[in-house]
């Protein structure tokens, strides 16, 4: 069983059991977080798409930890102009565990 939910702009393909890197979320470490925004289910009985969202779906998970990904560099660079700028960026994230698939 899986679901593709939504969060942070952007879309996951999840299974329970599963640790998962999403755009930070205003809940503390330990605590429990619902996703309502459920644009697909599989399960033994077929395939539910939502139109866009599946209503009654929900993803729960626990938050694990936050955290920050590994610096990006970001060189901008013009061939026999003198010009070179350098720049690095860390995106924070914030660890969780599916728990359970409803809908």
């Amino acid at each position: 069983m899986y679901a593709v939910i939504q969060t942070g702009g952007k879309q996951y393909r999840v299974t329970e059991g599963e640790y998962l890197k999403v755009e930070t979320l205003p809940v503390e470490t330990g605590g429990e977080i619902e996703f309502d925004k459920v644009l697909l289910i599989q399960s033994d009985a077929g395939i539910n798409i939502g139109k866009p969202f599946i209503e009654g779906g929900k993803v729960t998970a626990t938050v694990k930890a936050h955290g920050r990904h590994k610096k990006v560099h970001i060189i901008k660079f013009r061939r026999r102009k003198h010009y070179m700028k350098r720049q690095g960026h860390r995106q924070n994230f914030t660890e969780i565990l599916i728990t359970g698939i409803s809908g």
